[in-house]
């Protein structure tokens, strides 16, 4: 492996204009095929197999206008007033004009259907008053000289008295199941109008939406205000303002470290380069596949953080090198095989956490492990290629002018030996039990996590989808803002009084359960065996109680099976975000034991050990936890809300768990392995053990903490994205990332290697002589070199020589006080 990417990238820097060129091509190719067969991204989530999957592919079979998508309009009257006649005209010609937009099917014009309603039930007031005096008439045997005597109207007989009885009993139910369901608020000063398009939720095309917000705001109703709700007007673009801060922060960070603008440029333009393959490569699937907006930001935030950091681990151990006099195209090549063969074995790992999301099950997050793990190949061969030529073309640039002089001279040396021993490894005790101890308490909010999937509560406070969701909460209840479709499924020989019997009745069951502000029957289809119910909760979609009222729904399906031969099923969103988050949550265990398993496999055949695979994994699991728990106390309990942007507390997104269990695993073992190959390199070099631990520490920790703060910034970035699904997943990554690079492989690792010495290292014989020899440390590259030594080497060698020795004795020391307190 080093050997190959030794030439590989030697090869690269010596024909770095046609390597350039390569790239230019490859990225002009992925950017036509964006172009030619980009789709429409979609924040709807489907899960084959769940119920509320079966139920909605069953209702576009057999009742299409049931499954349409639809989108919310709010109207409210500015100074709080009651709407004037003007404005509801105004309102319902603007309402006309949205409907004429392709792809829509229909509008409802609020201020009509509360007429209706209200219409509907003064008629049931009439009625019931004039069929009294009809029943009393005939239960008194008068109603045939009723009729004879002209007090009646001919043709009524007992029989229509009955039937009239019957119709009216049926409207009066159907009214009472309804309550205060309306269109339009009591004070008259709030209207809801709602969009039926044409196509299902997740296949309505953003120009339809638009043209629908473009005829509402184009009639600019004097005295009106207008919200849309997310379905409408949540935007789905993938790159915005706050992403750009995170990369200029990154940009910073390297500056600061690099001290040169062109070495801060390169791990830049490389990592760009390999998100715009990425991206758009992956965005020309889209047309193909349904891709949540997420997924393609997911690449672009990954795809940035290890482009950058993958370049500068190669990029600085170059520096390194030409500090110490070695050749421009020499030092590339062995830059690239030695800290190359650790981006592509931590690369690996990463692609691997990403790709195993498939064990799953689920679709959508398979999808976004796929294009996840394609951002992450394409940086490492970014900088295993595009890298090294970009060294070779600037040579000496990279380092400051002063470092340039004394390299022309040969007279520079490295003073990096001269390093005090860092405090974790001189009291290694107290530093596991203190870092442990906190990273715990960190952890504790991770007890009460919930998980679902965003609302328009989720959303900045100052969006059009917030405001819409906040005044239909204020107004009509928490629950309009996610109505639930209730699915009832009977025999296909029953006849349509049994039908809206068995309709009505399964109604006043649901309107039993706790929970039930309204149930709304819809008129029954012929040609079908379904009766529908909209049902209106009295939570909000993503509180715990609609959860609960969800799975009481689905359980009278038993009672009414057994009694009418009917099954009932809950679809629309919210129960669909109910049976993702479940799905997910019951796959969870699973994926992270296949995660650690086959990463684990890996470590050990790059540290030949067994023991600091498991302080990986373990140190892993602590990150992750406190992570987590960072999350819930920010987003679900709403600590520090106001700073991050939350202006509604609730669940977590239901795939960042996973998500973050698979990309901050493949991230913490990147980590993992630039310190601890160091580690290793010394210590199979003969050093003593905890000799071995320092200088990997002290000789990695520089770029490591460059790389953790670089790939925080990026994430970081995110916190504050268009895209409401992305802010808590930027949050927890960069949460996580430096926990683990600063608390655990910065502090309990080498604490923990340190208390160990040489039992860290141990690997069972029979196992040495089976694992592969892949060579991370590049110790194949020295084989065959004449073992030349600088003067500057030599200085060095013997500055180090005499620090080891000072290691020694300040490590005896700090054990010796561990042993103590032991």
């Amino acid at each position: 492996m080093a050997k190959f990417l030794y030439s590989l990238g030697r090869g690269a820097a010596r024909r770095a204009w046609a390597v350039i060129a390569a790239w230019a091509v490859i990225l002009a190719l992925s950017v036509g095929a964006y172009l030619s067969f980009g789709g429409t991204l979609t924040n709807q989530f489907e899960i084959p197999g769940t119920e509320t999957q079966r139920l909605a592919d069953q209702l576009s079979d057999e009742l299409p206008e049931a499954n349409e998508g639809v989108g919310t309009i709010v109207f409210s009257t500015e100074g709080g007033s009651e709407f004037t006649e003007s404005q509801r005209e105004a309102i319902g010609a603007a309402l006309d004009d949205a409907g004429e937009v392709d792809g829509v099917a229909s509008v409802t014009n609020p201020f009509q259907a509360q007429d209706e309603l209200d219409s509907q039930e003064q008629q049931l007031s009439d009625g019931e008053e004039q069929l009294g005096q009809l029943i009393e008439l005939r239960d008194s045997g008068q109603l045939e000289g009723a009729v004879a005597a002209g007090m009646v109207p001919e043709g009524v007989t007992a029989e229509t008295v009955t039937e009239q009885e019957a119709q009216l009993e049926v409207g009066q139910r159907s009214m009472d199941l309804m309550g205060d369901y309306g269109f339009v608020s009591p004070d008259g000063n709030t209207a809801i109008a709602t969009v039926n398009f044409t196509a299902a939720q997740p296949e309505i095309e953003p120009e339809e939406k638009e043209g629908v917000m473009n005829a509402i705001d184009d009639a600019r109703i004097s005295g009106v205000q207008v919200d849309y709700s997310t379905e409408l007007a949540q935007t789905l673009g993938i790159f915005g303002a706050a992403e750009v801060i995170g990369l200029i922060v990154a940009a910073t960070v390297l500056f600061i470290m690099l001290r040169t603008v062109i070495g801060a440029a390169v791990p830049v333009l490389t990592a760009l380069v390999g998100v715009g393959v990425a991206a758009t490569a992956a965005l020309s699937l889209s047309g193909v596949v349904q891709m949540a907006s997420v997924t393609p930001v997911l690449g672009l935030m990954l795809g940035l953080a290890v482009g950058i950091d993958y370049s500068l681990f190669v990029l600085n151990k170059h520096r390194q090198q030409l500090r110490r006099g070695v050749p421009l195209y020499e030092s590339i090549g062995l830059a690239t095989g030695t800290a190359g063969s650790a981006v592509v074995f931590a690369g690996c790992t990463v692609m691997i956490a990403l790709v195993a999301l498939a064990v799953s099950g689920i679709p959508f997050l398979a999808l976004m492990g796929g294009v996840a793990a394609f951002s992450v190949l394409v940086a490492v061969l970014i900088t295993i290629t595009l890298t090294p030529a970009l060294l070779g073309l600037v040579g000496l640039k990279l380092l400051p002018q002063t470092q340039r002089d004394q390299v022309t001279s040969g007279h520079f040396v490295e003073d990096a030996a001269h390093v005090k021993t860092p405090r974790s490894v001189r009291h290694p005790l107290l530093t596991v039990i203190g870092a442990s101890t906190a990273l715990i308490l960190l952890a504790i909010p991770v007890a009460s996590m919930r998980l679902g999937l965003p609302d328009g509560s989720s959303e900045p406070a100052d969006t059009t989808q917030y405001q819409a969701f906040r005044i239909v909460d204020e107004t009509f209840g928490a629950g309009r803002n996610g109505p639930m479709t209730v699915v009832v499924e009977h025999p296909e020989d029953l006849s349509q009084a049994e039908v809206s019997e068995l309709q009505l009745n399964v109604g006043e069951r649901i309107q039993e359960l706790d929970d039930v502000k309204n149930v709304v029957p819809a008129p029954p289809e012929d040609g079908t065996n379904l009766a529908i119910l909209q049902v209106v909760p009295e939570s909000g979609p993503a509180d715990e109680a609609t959860e609960t009222l969800v799975n009481d729904i689905r359980g009278l399906s038993t009672e009414f099976q057994s009694s009418d031969d009917a099954s009932i099923g809950v679809a629309g969103q919210t129960a669909a975000n109910i049976d993702i988050s479940q799905v997910l949550a019951d796959a969870l265990p699973l994926y992270l034991g296949v995660v650690i398993a086959i990463s684990l496999v890996l470590l050990v055949i790059v540290f030949r050990s067994l023991i600091v695979p498991l302080i990986a994994s373990l140190g892993f699991l602590l990150s992750l936890l406190a992570g987590l728990g960072a999350l819930v106390a920010v987003y679900q309990w709403g600590w520090l809300g106001g700073l991050f942007g939350v202006s509604d507390p609730g669940p977590i997104l239901s795939f960042l768990p996973t998500l973050m269990v698979g990309i901050l695993f493949g991230l913490a073992m990147d980590y993992q392995l630039f310190i601890a190959t160091g580690m290793r390199e010394a210590y199979v070099h003969g050093h003593p053990a905890r000799v071995a631990v320092v200088r990997g520490l002290v000789g990695g920790r520089a770029v490591v903490t460059a790389a953790a703060i670089i790939m925080a910034s990026v994430f970081a970035g995110f916190i504050f994205s268009h895209l409401t699904m992305i802010r808590p997943m930027g949050f927890g990554l960069a949460v996580g990332v430096l926990l683990d690079a600063f608390v655990v492989r910065m502090t309990i690792m080498p604490a923990l290697m340190t208390l160990l010495g040489d039992k860290a290292w141990w690997l069972p014989k029979w196992l040495d002589k089976i694992l592969p020899n892949v060579d991370v440390e590049g110790d194949s590259l020295n084989q065959h070199r004449e073992p030349v030594e600088s003067p500057a080497d030599k200085d060095q060698r013997v500055a180090q020589e005499t620090v080891d020795a000072e290691i020694a004795s300040a490590l005896g020391r700090g054990c010796a006080h561990s042993t103590t307190l032991r």
